[in-house]
């Protein structure tokens, strides 16, 4: 995970630099043909976040496409390219951009308290009886990535490391990871995740999956940094302690 973002980051570097030659030149045709290029990743980013206001009843299936909103960025980057200074900030205005047509749109989700307030006393039929409804409703899957060519796009991509990150909890991890596979735990993340409020779930999806700093998703959210340090925080807590709950500790 962490090559590939880095590499996105020498990517958006090498792309900043050739929009701002085609935008000197006027020339908007092979503007957007190289902002393109960039977009599956924020694609998925956008398809994400309307899977979960979709399976959190906030939105009906088949209200918006990812395209309704990344469409909006050829317009939003080619007419205010002037407000990046420099070729480190490309990747954060992206964000910060479609996140905002996001916010104009999607009604705000709520924390799920009544998921949370029993998440202790769940037992483990009940819990696969969730996956299980999880599963057959696609994971979430609402809006399709089908058209997107790009091994990036992997809908299953939360893993213990995302969720475990002390040495400590490094040792939990391990024993989960001779008795988990991947995919069991990426639903898992999804489906936790999924009941968390906007903000939270948003902070930690621009954290692991998007790979900017804290300090980048406070401006990409216009939240002060102790905020988004503490949302992430507290998201990190609340899938451990699932995790636990539901794997490691025995239940009826």
């Amino acid at each position: 995970m962490n090559i590939e973002i880095n590499d996105m980051r020498v990517i958006m570097k090498e792309t900043y630099s050739r929009l701002v030659s085609y935008k000197s030149e006027n020339n908007q045709e092979s503007f957007n043909k190289e902002l393109l290029k960039i977009l599956p990743k924020i694609y998925r980013y956008v398809a994400k976040r309307l899977n979960s206001a979709v399976s959190k009843g906030k939105l009906n299936k088949g209200m918006f496409k990812p395209n309704d909103f990344t469409d909006q960025l050829f317009i939003e980057v080619y007419d205010n390219l002037g407000e990046i200074k420099n070729e480190n900030e490309l990747h954060t205005f992206l964000y910060k951009k479609v996140d905002q047509l996001l916010e104009d749109s999607l009604v705000e989700e709520e924390f799920d308290h009544a998921f949370f307030d029993n998440i202790d006393t769940y037992s483990k039929p009940e819990w696969e009886a969730m996956e299980e409804k999880y599963s057959r409703d696609g994971d979430g899957d609402f809006v399709m990535l089908e058209e997107m060519d790009d091994k990036s796009l992997n809908k299953h991509d939360y893993t213990l490391d995302h969720v475990f990150i002390t040495d400590e909890e490094k040792e939990l991890a391990e024993k989960l990871d001779a008795s988990l596979n991947k995919d069991r735990v990426a639903r898992h993340v999804q489906l936790v995740l999924d009941k968390m409020d906007t903000r939270m779930r948003t902070i930690f999806q621009l954290f692991t999956n998007e790979g900017f700093t804290l300090n980048e998703i406070a401006n990409i959210r216009d939240a002060k940094l102790s905020e988004v340090e503490k949302d992430l925080m507290e998201a990190r807590k609340i899938l451990r302690n699932s995790i636990e709950k539901r794997f490691l500790i025995d239940s009826n």
